[in-house]
C-alpha cells in the first residue's frame, strides 16, 4: 500500500511549566538560608524590588495599571501586607545625596558603631588541614631539595583519612630519588603526627602505629598482618589456634588494636560541622503547641514606587516600558511565591504537629506511623507538594531539632493482628532490648522478634536484622565478650 501525505487539525491539552511556576516550585525546596540568599540575589538583579522600611509603612496593593501592565490576574495578588507602594512625595534626589554623603570609606572606620564592625567569628582563622599540619612538621627537617619535594608530594597525595590516593611506586617513579631513599622519606612522613598517615590502607596504617608504640608486641603485629578478618568477627579461638596462644592473650591484643586509629587523618581534619537553621519553631504555650515559621532574615518586599511611576508615565520609549513590565511581573510573582511558600510550610508543620501529639508530649518512642498522603489529604494539597516542602527543612521543638522527613514513617507490624509502629520507634525498641540484654547470652534476632510479639508488634526476624544493621549493631554471635 502506497504511503500518502495528509494535513489535519488536532487539539490537545498539555501541561507547560512556565519560568514563574518553576521558580515557585524551586522556592518550596529551598532551605531558609538558600531562600534568603536567593531573595538577596533577586533584589540585586531586579530594580523593581526593594525592602520595606518597616512594618509601620503604609501598605498599598498593586494598582490596576500595574497588574494590567504585568499581564497578571488581580486574584493572584492578594497580599497587601507584603506588596507596598512608595510615597508619592518622596524626594529621590535628596535620598541619593544623603546616601552618597553617608557612605562608608576606609577613612571613617572610627565612626562605625560596634554593631557595624566585623564579628569575631568572621576574624577567626580557618582550621588547619591535614596536609598543612604534616607540611609544617616536615619543613622542620633538614634534607636535600629532592627529598623535600618527594615528602611534599606524599603529603599532597594524602586524603582526609590519611591514606595515599596514588600507588607508591608511581610516586617514587615521579621523584628524583632511588627506591631506598624514597622509602626512608616515606617512613619519616608516616611517623609524623598523627602517626600512620601516608599509608596504603588500614592494615599498613595499623602496622605503622603498632611499631610506634613504646613497647610494641609481636602478637599484635601478627594479628594485624594475618587475622584482621577473624578479629572483626571475634573468632578468638581460630586466631589463638593459628598463632599458638591462649584466647586471653588474643583479647589483650585486641584491646591494644582498639586503641589505634583506623583513619588517623581524621584526628587533624575532622569532618566540617554542618549547622542547621530551623525553618519552623514549635513552642508549647499553655499546653498547646504553637507553630512559627522562621522569618528571620526574610525581608518584607515591595514594588519600587520609582519604577511604578515610570510605568505609568509611559516615558523612556517602548524598550524601556517592556523592560519595566518584565521586571514588575517578575517582582510580583516572587513576592507572591514567597508568601505562598511560608503559608504552605506553616500548613504542613501544623498538620504534622496535630498528627504527632503523643510524640511532642512523650518523646520519640511514641512517634506514630505517617506517610505523605496523610498530610496531603488533611491540608488539601498534592503529595509532591508536601514532599517538596519537607525536603531539607528542619523543625525546632522542645525535644530537639528534627528534619521534617523524620516524622514520616510507614507502619510496621500491623499485619496478623499486630499494631502499627513507626520504623524509628522500632529502632528504639530493638536498641533498648539489646542494651538491657545479658552480655554473656546476647539476644538473637529471632528472640527479639518473639519478645516484640509479646507487645503486639509482629515483625519478622529479617525485619529485626534489617533495623539492627541500620543502627550498626553486630549480630548476637559477635556481641559475645
Amino acid at each position: 500500500m502506497a504511503a500518502k501525505l495528509s494535513l489535519g487539525l488536532k487539539q490537545t491539552q498539555s501541561l507547560m511549566m512556565t519560568p514563574q511556576l518553576q521558580q515557585a516550585i524551586k522556592l518550596l525546596t529551598l532551605t531558609h538560608l538558600e531562600m534568603t540568599t536567593l531573595i538577596a540575589q533577586e533584589m540585586v538583579e531586579n530594580p523593581m524590588l526593594e525592602e520595606s522600611e518597616g512594618e509601620s509603612a503604609a501598605d498599598e496593593a498593586p494598582t490596576k495599571e500595574d497588574l494590567e501592565a504585568s499581564e497578571a490576574k488581580p486574584e493572584d495578588f492578594q497580599a497587601p501586607d507584603i506588596i507596598e507602594g512608595g510615597r508619592e512625595d518622596f524626594d529621590w534626589e535628596a535620598y541619593a545625596e544623603s546616601f552618597n554623603n553617608n557612605s562608608s570609606t576606609p577613612n571613617t572606620r572610627e565612626s562605625l558603631s560596634p554593631d557595624d564592625m566585623p564579628s569575631y567569628e568572621g576574624m577567626v582563622s580557618k582550621q588547619q588541614t591535614l596536609a598543612e599540619h604534616l607540611e609544617w612538621q616536615i619543613r622542620m627537617e633538614s634534607m636535600p631539595d629532592a627529598a623535600m619535594a618527594f615528602a611534599l608530594a606524599l603529603i599532597q597525595d594524602v586524603d582526609d583519612d590519611g591514606f595515599l590516593t596514588s600507588p607508591l611506586d608511581e610516586l617514587i617513579a615521579q621523584s628524583q630519588l632511588d627506591r631506598d631513599d624514597a622509602l626512608a622519606i616515606l617512613h619519616l612522613v608516616q611517623n609524623l603526627d598523627p602517626v600512620g598517615c601516608a599509608t596504603s590502607g588500614l592494615q599498613e596504617s595499623l602496622l605503622v602505629q603498632v611499631d610506634a608504640l613504646d613497647n610494641p608486641a609481636p602478637l599484635v603485629s601478627l594479628i594485624v598482618k594475618h587475622h584482621l578478618d577473624e578479629l572483626q568477627s571475634k573468632d578468638y579461638a581460630k586466631i589463638a589456634k593459628a598463632l599458638g596462644v591462649t584466647k586471653e592473650k588474643v583479647k589483650d591484643a585486641e584491646l591494644v588494636i582498639m586503641g589505634l586509629h583506623p583513619k588517623p587523618g581524621r584526628l587533624v581534619s575532622p569532618e566540617e560541622t554542618q549547622y542547621v537553621v530551623p525553618d519552623i519553631f514549635v513552642v508549647e504555650v499553655g499546653g498547646e503547641y504553637v507553630i512559627n515559621v522562621n522569618d528571620e532574615g526574610v525581608p518584607r518586599l515591595r514594588v519600587s514606587s520609582l519604577y511604578r511611576d515610570l510605568l505609568k508615565s509611559k516615558e523612556g520609549g517602548a524598550e524601556a516600558q517592556e523592560f519595566v513590565q518584565d521586571k514588575l511581573r517578575a517582582a510580583l510573582w516572587l513576592i507572591k511565591s514567597i508568601e505562598n511558600r511560608q503559608k504552605t510550610i506553616h500548613k504542613v508543620a501544623a498538620a504534622i504537629v496535630r498528627s504527632q501529639q503523643e510524640f511532642f508530649r512523650r518523646g520519640p518512642p511514641y512517634l506514630k506511623p505517617m506517610i505523605l498522603k496523610d498530610i496531603a489529604g488533611e491540608i488539601g494539597m498534592h503529595e509532591s507538594t508536601v514532599s517538596r516542602v519537607t525536603t531539607n527543612k528542619f523543625m525546632h521543638t522542645p525535644l530537639g531539632t528534627f528534619e521534617l522527613k523524620y516524622f514520616f514513617n510507614t507502619g510496621i507490624g500491623g499485619k496478623n493482628g499486630g499494631i502499627d509502629i513507626a520504623g524509628e520507634t522500632l529502632k528504639l525498641k530493638i536498641k533498648e532490648m539489646i542494651d538491657a540484654e545479658d552480655k554473656r547470652r546476647p539476644l538473637s534476632d529471632q528472640r527479639i522478634s518473639e519478645l516484640l510479639s509479646t507487645r503486639d508488634i509482629i515483625v519478622a526476624r529479617r525485619t529485626v536484622a534489617k533495623y539492627r544493621e541500620m543502627m550498626n549493631i553486630l549480630p548476637s554471635s559477635k556481641r559475645k565478650p
